[in-house]
């Protein structure tokens, strides 16, 4: 099966209230994006009442979560929101995810690249892609993959969410890997340089990542 790729970076933004790089964070956060996603996957109109919620924190273009102080500023505003709702609304349950040790192994590959050196995108230093990296796990002879990064967020929810209103990224790609019909996928988290942390998924159409 050919190569699904497509190289999106996510939305760069500081995050609120978010942990300080180096703080600990919370324990097995990688399995909770999965889960998380797997959630929205089962039920997309339910996930789409969640952000009619979420849409009520927006003054113009600034996300302003409950507790804090401190603003963030979006590119689209509640556009983006609406949009995903409306992505929702008309979209069929999926099948959940099987979490694959493999892509997650894959994913840290990236995190431990990006992280120190606060990078971005999908190319590690070495010049390889998503695909090289899980295919040097054991996976992707195969299968399509796909990849997805997160910067900037640390909580499982913030980063599932970040991820499907896609804000300011065209296309909405992010969301729509999230929706497609991969199989299985794994998450690595980590402190970046520059935008605090990075969370990174791999996706497989395999039901294991091989």
């Amino acid at each position: 099966m050919r190569h699904h790729a497509i190289a999106i970076l996510a939305c760069t933004a500081a995050a609120i209230s978010s942990p300080a790089a180096g703080q600990p964070r919370a324990p097995g956060i990688e399995s909770l994006i999965i889960v998380e996603i797997n959630r929205a996957r089962a039920d997309p109109a339910a996930y789409a009442e969640e952000l009619r919620r979420y849409r009520a924190l927006f003054d113009g273009l600034v996300l302003r979560m409950p507790g804090s102080e401190i603003g963030l500023r979006t590119r689209e505003g509640v556009a983006a929101v609406d949009d995903a709702i409306r992505f929702l609304t008309a979209q069929t349950p999926r099948p959940a995810l099987a979490e694959a040790p493999l892509l997650a192994s894959a994913a840290a590959e990236h995190v431990a690249d990006q992280g120190p050196r606060g990078l971005e995108g999908h190319v590690g230093t070495d010049g390889k892609n998503s695909r090289d990296r899980i295919r040097r796990q054991g996976g992707g002879a195969r299968a399509a993959t796909a990849e997805v990064i997160a910067y900037g967020r640390i909580d499982a929810a913030a980063v599932v969410r970040q991820l499907i209103v896609d804000d300011g990224v065209a296309g909405r790609g992010h969301r729509a890997i999230l929706f497609s019909s991969y199989r299985s996928a794994g998450a690595a988290c980590g402190d970046h340089a520059v935008h605090r942390h990075v969370c990174v998924v791999d996706f497989s159409a395999s039901a294991d990542g091989r």
